[in-house]
């Protein structure tokens, strides 16, 4: 028994949709017969010299003025075409012949030939088909019109004057069209037959598309007839099938809901079917889409039959809606209208009347305050960075909603033009307080820019900037840029001072050991001694050229002055030759090197002097700095793109410097350098690794040192161009 309901439940949707189908498909197989009659109104139109006069008349009217102008050059013809260059005035020049005459039948008008003069001033009817002629007193006064021709009766001529001087009056009236005067003319204007003709199928083709079709070929009352037979059989049909009624709250709007959603609907224009109607048109002429001729036609059907559908469905859900005024009869009227909902609410609540009405209409307001609150701050946070078509929806169905509300409230009420200038008051009260946010807001960026601008880089940028957050946030970062640029140039001056100091300091050192055995070996007799002055000398000598060379060195690196010769180099095969030659100085350190290299040769595109210089120079530091008796793992991996060398040792003494300066120039792992070294090592390896693209990253936990090489793997013949070649210097030399 439950399932027989629910299968006769779902048969009235089934029979609903079957009905919306057929409908729509009915209305789309009379579209020929609709356009057809549509085109017969329109010949008809056209045919008829009634309405071919009436829609000449407020062209000629502008026509005359726009003529005056021309004679007397009183106005601009930018100003004059910007005024009148759409008007009706320019269609009928294309057809008819015109000119402007004193009273002795002068020409006035220079692109008026003699022979189209000679025409006009004729009094023989067979030139034209219609002929009208303005007679205008020195004052510019309208004193006289003329109409004849061969198209039209006397009845008709006489009918075309009275109905041309009441265009000019309306003309004059409504917009102030008249002539600047100075001199009596009459004005003329004859069209041929042909043209007249002509002239009334070019004007009335675009109305075949719209109004024709609607009033002249029953397509409104088939609709209409559609329409009203759908929503009564979603209304009956509950209770013809002895179902329930439909489910869902969508089809609980209370009856005064319904109808407001007709009106705003169907109601909110008279012409609303000129749509559906000029798609049809479209359709019909075949210039509703631009496909192959298979595709378009399939196309044409689906936007109609969607189109139609849509229409008719809006007609089924209202028929829902208002199925229980026969399912419920009277108990429809008490449960499902908002009258009777208020007065149940009333008589509830009689005692406290005042007071629960009150509270209610609170929360309401307070509802509605701050869903307005909701959408206007969603307005003021627009990220123009992102796209705006969410914004843009947002702003026109908000306008949307209010304009229906208004046009409602205009339709019961009656005062349409209040209402609009309620909307207009609100709405410039809304723009004013919006516009005073983006410039409060606005000056709050502005005074944090201009103290970023004095120098102020403390300065708080805080805040709801709305729509300038996103700018806000990029001020941040400015600002955090500026500080941080602020500190590096005082961490390199610092860095220039001890710069000075450390070059004076070790440049010192040996040429002062130099100057002492030199007075010593002048005043030495004994052998011995002088020998190992000698000795103590050539020593001196040789740190001094070291250290000389190591400046030429990274001031040669750091103006990327230095000459690289790319070659294929063993990676492997040079390791293990630094190792070789450094083996003396690994020794006496006593220190344990563990090797982690492949067996097979790792051939890289690399300068080799320099990448030998990187090694040594790290495998030396080891040496230097490294606790005895330690082991260190010197680890080799290889990637596709890329090669990676890891050193790792113990150091002797506590790592308590910033692995960010280690690299930098004269910095040394010893701030007391009691060592021998110009703490140009690391600063020399990390310059030849960076002109060769790579990187070296010096990291520490606790007394763990380690430096990790990566080198790129650059094709034979690449110099590595494509590559940022820059080498960032603390300091200049």
């Amino acid at each position: 028994m439950v399932t027989k309901l629910k299968s006769r439940d779902n048969l009235k949707y089934l029979i609903l949709v079957i009905l919306i189908c057929i409908c729509s498909t009915v209305l789309l197989s009379r579209y020929g017969s609709f356009y057809e009659a549509g085109e017969k109104a329109q010949k008809e139109k056209a045919d008829s010299m009634e309405n071919v006069i009436s829609d000449m008349g407020d062209g000629l009217a502008i026509g005359n003025c726009i003529l005056d102008n021309e004679i007397s050059g009183g106005r601009e013809q930018s100003e004059l075409l910007e005024e009148y260059g759409m008007s009706q005035f320019n269609l009928l020049k294309k057809y008819m012949e015109y000119g402007a005459f004193d009273r002795n039948g002068e020409s006035l008008l220079k692109s008026t030939s003699d022979s189209v003069a000679t025409r006009l001033l004729s009094d023989s009817d067979s030139i034209y088909g219609i002929r009208v002629a303005y007679t205008y007193d020195a004052d510019g006064e309208l004193s006289d019109i003329e109409v004849s021709g061969s198209r039209l009766t006397p009845e008709e001529e006489y009918e075309a004057e009275q109905s041309f001087l009441a265009d000019v009056r309306f003309m004059e009236d409504a917009y102030g069209i008249e002539l600047s005067g100075g001199q009596s003319m009459t004005l003329i204007y004859g069209m041929s037959a042909a043209n007249v003709e002509s002239y009334a199928e070019n004007f009335y083709e675009d109305q075949r598309s719209g109004d024709m079709v609607i009033w002249y070929s029953g397509l409104s009352r088939s609709v209409n007839c559609m329409m009203l037979l759908l929503a009564v059989a979603a209304a009956l049909l509950p209770t013809l099938l002895r179902t329930e009624e439909y489910k869902g709250k969508i089809f609980r709007v209370p009856f005064e809901g319904v109808i407001l959603i007709l009106i705003a609907i169907f109601g909110w224009s008279a012409d609303w079917l000129y749509y559906p109607a000029n798609i049809l048109c479209r359709t019909v002429d075949g210039t509703l889409v631009h496909m192959i001729r298979p595709f378009r036609q399939m196309a044409e059907i689906g936007i109609n039959l969607a189109m139609w559908s849509g229409i008719f469905l809006i007609l089924c859900w209202a028929g829902a809606c208002l199925c229980g005024i026969f399912t419920r009869k009277r108990a429809y009227w008490k449960e499902q209208t908002l009258t009777s909902m208020l007065i149940r609410w009333k008589n509830q609540h009689e005692l406290h009347m005042g007071k629960d009405f009150v509270s209610l209409v609170k929360g309401i307001m307070k509802r509605l305050k701050k869903l307005v609150r909701k959408q206007y701050d969603a307005l003021t946070h627009i990220d123009f960075r992102d796209k705006t078509h969410k914004a843009i929806l947002r702003i026109v169905i908000v306008n949307f909603v209010i304009l229906v509300v208004v046009e409602l409230v205009s339709l019961m009420c009656g005062f349409e033009f209040y209402a609009l200038v309620i909307y207009s008051i609100v709405l410039f009260l809304i723009l004013r307080k919006f516009f005073r946010d983006v410039q409060r807001k606005y000056q709050m960026l502005l005074h944090a820019t201009n103290e970023l601008a004095e120098g102020n880089l403390d300065v708080v940028i805080e805040g709801d900037a709305g729509v300038f957050m996103p700018i806000q946030k990029e001020l941040c970062r400015i600002q955090q840029g500026f500080k941080k640029a602020v500190d590096e140039e005082v961490k390199n001056e610092r860095m220039k001072t001890e710069l000075v100091t450390n070059v004076s300091h070790d440049l010192r050192t040996p040429l002062t050991a130099i100057i002492t055995y030199t007075d010593l070996l002048k005043n030495e007799t004994d052998p011995e001694k002088q020998k190992e002055y000698i000795e103590v000398l050539e020593r001196k000598s040789f740190r001094l050229k070291v250290l000389i060379e190591d400046l030429f060195e990274i001031s040669k690196a750091a103006s990327k002055s230095v000459k690289m010769n790319y070659m294929q180099v063993d990676l492997v095969g040079l390791i293990r030759q630094v190792e070789l030659e450094n083996d003396s100085k690994i020794q006496d350190a006593k220190l344990e090197f563990r090797w982690k290299l492949p067996d097979h040769k790792v051939i890289m595109w690399l300068d080799s002097e320099k990448t030998y210089r990187i090694f040594e120079n790290l495998i030396v530091n080891i040496t230097k700095y490294a606790m005895a008796q330690t082991r260190v793992y010197i680890e080799m991996k290889e990637f596709p793109d890329k090669v990676s060398i890891s050193m790792k040792n113990v150091s002797a003494t506590e790592l308590d410097f910033d692995v960010n300066e280690i690299t930098d120039r004269f910095v040394r792992g010893d701030s007391s350098r009691n060592t021998e070294g110009s703490g140009l090592g690391l600063a020399i390896a990390k310059s030849f690794i960076e002109l060769q693209h790579g990187t070296l990253q010096i990291t520490t936990e606790a007394d763990l040192f380690k430096a990790e090489i990566v080198l790129p793997r650059l094709s034979e013949g690449q110099t590595g161009q494509n590559h940022d070649t820059s080498v960032k210097s603390k300091a200049d030399v």
